[in-house]
């Protein structure tokens, strides 16, 4: 019996990526909420708004990918203002209205992500920072600092056993 090798895989996305101090004030909003036993909470250091999930991809394609996700960026600011429970058990901060410059970014990588022979997700996009997963129950905050992001660039991010790794900033 012989065995087929496996083609080596990189799990993907791109992400805007945020500064220490937009961190900060995203992990201040997490810990305003109340969290039921049994919610995961995110780390700190994995808080993010993902712009496209690419998931796993052949590794030997990482460099056409890295020089395929490099698109025109001008820089705009995202306001995080929105705390909600979303159906499925997902803690979000979300803006009330999805800048016009980060619409154009997501339809760009949209685009470079069919120049590069992949597909991207058919729902409708809405930009958010997972606060929390199985938060069903949780209570929200009415409020909190807000978050005035001057977003400067976004990322392309390798997800391995748990760990984010920012492979390639574009601004």
């Amino acid at each position: 019996m012989g065995g087929q090798t496996k083609t080596p895989t990189t799990r993907l996305f791109l992400a805007l990526w945020p500064a220490p101090s937009v961190r900060h004030l995203l992990a201040e909003w997490r810990d305003a909420w109340t969290w039921p036993a049994g919610a995961a909470p995110v780390h700190a250091d994995k808080l993010h708004v993902t712009l496209h999930f690419l998931g796993a991809l052949p590794s030997e394609r990482l460099s056409e990918l890295l020089d395929g996700f490099a698109v025109p960026f001008e820089p705009f600011r995202l306001d995080l203002t929105h705390a909600a429970l979303w159906h499925n058990g997902i803690a979000v901060l979300e803006p009330s209205l999805t800048p016009p410059g980060l619409a154009a970014l997501h339809a760009r990588l949209s685009d470079a992500l069919l120049a590069l022979g992949l597909q991207p997700e058919a729902r409708r996009y809405r930009p958010h920072v997972t606060m929390a997963r199985r938060a069903g129950g949780a209570s929200v905050p009415a409020e909190g600092p807000p978050v005035l992001w001057e977003v400067r660039g976004y990322a392309l991010v390798e997800s391995k056993d748990g760990v984010y790794t920012v492979l390639r900033e574009y601004a």
